[in-house]
């Protein structure tokens, strides 16, 4: 575990309570994450070099995803129901990619999207959290590609597969990512923006989505909540590069490449929400 700072990269490890054992390392540190002010962080030895980025959270208990919880990404895709309807979906926890990883398609006969998300970290068990009291749930703010196989099978299954929940580059904490509603959220493939909207567009809100999960299910620390895609998806291909950036929370960057992909065995290309044939365009900002 890494920290970065104005003079350098500081190992955590040393403030391992639990080092060398099954506890998750990320886990333990996010439980500490309060007390790890400016000092203490200094404290910690300088990281020489640069070294290579391992996936956010690495063994998340669980990733809970929101659905179509922004009204252009609904009118875009020409569904009935938004988040207010449908809830939430559950991604595999062994779709988690680092950031510089590669998205790996697995059939040569579908169609696969790019979904930029602002998502965050648990810092504590939360149940049934009330909205005025979500920030002491959270450890930090992060970026995340929710990739998507369009068609008829279950979202859970068409979002689930190996590489298709990108995360990263950084955990940020609430005090440094500020306002929520101050955020925006691009994303581009090969340099083209394709994705632009304002985290405070979202129709149920980072408080309401929280408490609203924490009524289903408990939620641990290093769980991964994601708050839904705005307008702008597009189909993605091998050989394409994806960033999605959010203002003070950092941009994660990834390759997309098909080797190794085969025809698709379930029958679920044509049926389904259809996603738009062409790239929604981008709103223009005054």
């Amino acid at each position: 575990m890494v920290a970065v700072t104005a003079d350098g990269l500081r190992d955590l490890t040393g403030l391992l309570r639990f080092p060398g054992t099954a506890v998750d390392p990320f886990v333990q540190i996010v439980e500490i994450i309060d007390d790890l002010d400016s000092d203490v962080i200094a404290a910690q030895p300088l990281i020489e070099g640069r070294p290579s980025f391992a996936p956010l959270v690495p063994r998340p208990g669980k990733i809970v995803a929101a659905p179509v919880n922004f009204t252009d990404h609904q009118e875009e895709m020409k569904v009935s129901g938004n988040v207010s309807a449908l809830g939430f979906f559950l991604k595999s926890p062994a779709s988690v990619l680092a950031h510089d990883g590669t998205v790996r398609l697995p059939y040569t006969d579908r169609r696969f999207d790019q979904e930029g998300e602002l998502a965050l970290v648990i810092k504590k068990r939360a149940r049934n959290i009330d909205p005025d009291d979500y920030a002491e749930y959270i450890a930090g703010y992060t970026c995340l590609l929710d990739i998507t196989m369009r068609g008829g099978e279950d979202r859970s299954t068409r979002k689930s597969f190996d590489t298709f929940t990108p995360v990263g580059p950084y955990l940020v904490t609430p005090d440094e990512a500020g306002s929520l509603d101050d955020l925006t959220l691009r994303c581009s493939v090969n340099g083209v923006p394709r994705q632009d909207a304002d985290i405070s567009e979202l129709i149920w809100d980072v408080p309401r989505f929280l408490s609203y999960v924490s009524s289903v299910t408990t939620l641990e620390p290093g769980d991964i909540v994601t708050t839904g895609t705005p307008a702008g998806v597009g189909e993605i291909v091998d050989g394409d590069v994806v960033e999605v950036s959010i203002d003070r929370i950092g941009a994660l960057s990834v390759a997309v490449s098909a080797m190794g992909a085969v025809e698709c065995p379930t029958l679920g290309a044509h049926s389904g929400p259809r996603a738009p044939a062409h790239l929604t365009p981008l709103r223009r900002r005054t």
